[in-house]
């Protein structure tokens, strides 16, 4: 993408308001095998949001787990990737976003699973653009992302810190008695979570707003907040635009800005991240008139999270990092994963052998160090953009840059989410890069900087 900021960004905006005119199939997932009560499964944390293995039709995929999406969605499929998709016709996408509906193909009765959950009659809809791939901004190969379809007929525990959800059969889950935890209603709008909290939205004054905010796990920014949804609802003094992401529809653009908090019960969230939308990029989100905005993984990450569909509730307890800051990328670095490339690693081994004298009267130990080489595949990554006045630019790194080191640390030998994170926490941390630029190697120096 060709805007700054793009790593903590809501990459996954235009699915949490799809409208496709279309007759639901019934499809539910079950569980099979020994175990019919519990099913755990670990997954991947990238840039707050949780990728999970999804296996279609025999074949195992990266599905982000997104609970502001009520359809299933394909949009990342390579011929290597193949389905086999079964009773494909063509439909139309609507996304949010000022532009126009893009095509896609709706296929029916596809196989899901993952481990012992299975669903053997399930919608797919498969989108046909092109230059849609989140791979560059996630480090893997995202295929689609799966929600109320997944959700609808289990309990649900995500577990943040150890990367682990058990998926509960709710004819057997009994909650535990817990004082740390609490327990909110959720009202669902076409087959998606709210939830009314409240916040301070003035940063001048002390006026409380309540607030109707979807949950979604879909969205990796703290908080979206929709411009003029309640007379409060406005974008503080402070703030700067960005484009929020890009989507089936178009581009969002917003405002950038830190409220003093939001309150979940008797959770207080400190000054978190907050973009503020207008009605354009967002009309078909507004379609919901009691909605105000969404609560993403920024935040839902500080919880150990129940989510309930079939008895809408949800429990949340916090963890460690619930008084953790917020902060924005503060180095003005977009930085994409580029590919992988054939690096050599060298290993140093220590032998030790005998050797005696010529009669075999003695003999003398002897440490050798043996050295090896290895080759493997690593992550490579390139400068995608440059904020104009950020300490990076200031510092002379441009767009299309090579990453070299970070840190004295060869690139990589780090994920995009750990860029992204170093570049989040600690403000007036020095960052020290090597970058390839047209052959030559460069050395660069800087320090993070807030920007609000």
């Amino acid at each position: 993408m060709p805007k700054p900021f793009l790593l903590n960004r809501k990459l996954f905006f235009f699915l949490s308001i799809l409208f496709v005119i279309h007759t639901q199939a019934q499809s539910s997932f079950q569980f099979y095998g020994s175990n019919t009560k519990k099913q755990s499964v670990k997954f991947k944390l990238i840039n707050n949001l949780i990728i999970l293995p999804l296996e279609i039709n025999g074949k195992e995929l990266n599905f982000i787990l997104d609970t502001g999406v009520n359809k299933t969605i394909l949009f990342n499929l390579s011929q290597n990737d193949s389905i086999g998709l079964k009773n494909i016709e063509t439909i139309a996408l609507q996304g949010l976003g000022g532009g126009k509906p893009v095509d896609a193909l709706l296929s029916k009765n596809n196989r899901f699973r993952i481990k012992n959950l299975i669903s053997s009659n399930e919608e797919l809809y498969v989108v046909l653009k092109d230059d849609f791939d989140l791979s560059g901004k996630m480090g893997i190969t995202i295929h689609g992302i799966i929600g109320h379809k997944l959700l609808k007929n289990v309990i649900i525990r995500i577990n943040y810190k150890t990367k682990k959800i058990d998926f509960y059969n709710p004819k057997y889950y009994k909650y535990k008695k817990c004082k740390r935890c609490e327990t909110f209603p959720l009202e669902f709008y076409r087959n998606k979570p709210y939830i009314n909290v409240s916040a301070q939205i003035d940063t001048l004054g002390n006026n409380i707003t309540d607030l109707k905010m979807l949950i979604d796990s879909g969205g990796s920014d703290a908080m979206w907040l929709f411009e003029n949804t309640k007379v409060e609802i406005k974008t503080p003094i402070k703030h700067f635009n960005d484009l929020l992401g890009e989507g089936l529809s178009g581009a969002i653009y917003g405002n950038r800005s830190k409220i003093p908090y939001i309150k979940i019960g008797r959770f207080v969230v400190k000054k978190p991240t907050v973009s503020f939308l207008d009605s354009i990029s967002t009309f078909n989100a507004r379609k919901f008139k009691e909605r105000n905005g969404s609560i993403g993984g920024t935040i839902l990450k500080r919880f150990k999270v129940i989510i309930d569909y079939p008895n809408k509730k949800i429990s949340l307890k916090k963890n460690a990092s619930l008084k953790d800051g917020f902060y924005y990328n503060m180095s003005g670095l977009s930085v994409v994963f580029i590919g992988k490339k054939l690096i050599r690693e060298e290993q140093e081994t220590k032998v030790i052998g005998a050797y005696g004298t010529n009669n075999g009267s003695s003999s003398n130990n002897t440490l050798s160090l043996v050295t090896s080489y290895t080759y493997k595949f690593k992550p490579s990554y390139k400068v995608n953009n440059v904020v104009s006045g950020s300490p990076s630019a200031f510092a002379g790194i441009k767009k299309d840059d090579i990453i070299l080191e970070i840190n004295n640390k060869p690139v990589h030998n780090y994920t995009l989410d750990e860029i992204t994170s170093l570049f989040q926490k600690k403000p007036n941390r020095k960052i020290k890069m090597l970058v390839e630029r047209k052959g030559l190697k460069l050395k660069f120096e800087f320090k993070l900087k807030e920007r609000i």
